[in-house]
């Protein structure tokens, strides 16, 4: 029998799961476009080590139910986002482990996904699986990147900065003014 050639850009979820074959690779940081957007300014995808991933399927049959069409992903990187403390660069380490359940229609893989723990989807014809890649990464970057201990903390204001704003008037003080006169 021949073995399937497989394509992670077109790939068929169902053929990959029913032969229980797998797929791997690197792929350039700065080649997906959504994730490298979340780079810090100071370094730039370009800079960043390579993505990889692998996928697997299978096919799992339960006691007393029909054949089930799974996918394994598992991805890795390292990506360099900006501190929320001190606005530098930070190094992220991401990596997926995820399995991801197919059905049959949109409308099966929403009700299943309310119910169970595992991540559901349609079976398309043809997944791009670089986006689904990028898509979980993506999803894998911290809300508030920030270092344990930042390099350079900000610069505090001078005293002269302090002092100036101190002087300036309050502009609500003319408002309190007016509202005594008139009351």
């Amino acid at each position: 029998m021949r073995s399937r050639a497989f394509v992670p850009e077109k790939l068929d979820v169902a053929a990959l799961a029913q032969d229980g074959a797998s797929l791997d690779g690197t792929w350039p940081a700065a080649s997906l476009e959504r994730l490298a957007d979340s780079a810090a300014p100071e370094a730039p995808a370009t800079g960043w080590p390579a993505i990889t991933w692998a996928l697997q399927g299978e096919i799992r049959q339960p006691k007393g139910g029909k054949a089930q069409t799974w996918l394994h992903l598992a991805a890795a990187g390292q990506v360099a986002l900006t501190c929320q403390r001190c606005l530098q660069p930070v190094t992220e380490d991401i990596d997926i482990d995820r399995w991801i359940r197919f059905v049959d229609t949109e409308a099966e893989a929403a009700a299943l996904d309310v119910d169970s723990d595992d991540d559901v989807l349609a079976l398309p014809r043809h997944l791009d699986a670089r986006e689904l890649i990028e898509d979980e990464l993506l999803l894998a970057l911290p809300l508030v990147p920030r270092h344990e201990v930042c390099p350079k903390p900000l610069p505090v204001p001078a005293e002269e900065d302090a002092a100036e704003e101190e002087e300036r008037p309050n502009p609500f003080a003319k408002l309190a003014a007016l509202k005594r006169r008139d009351g």
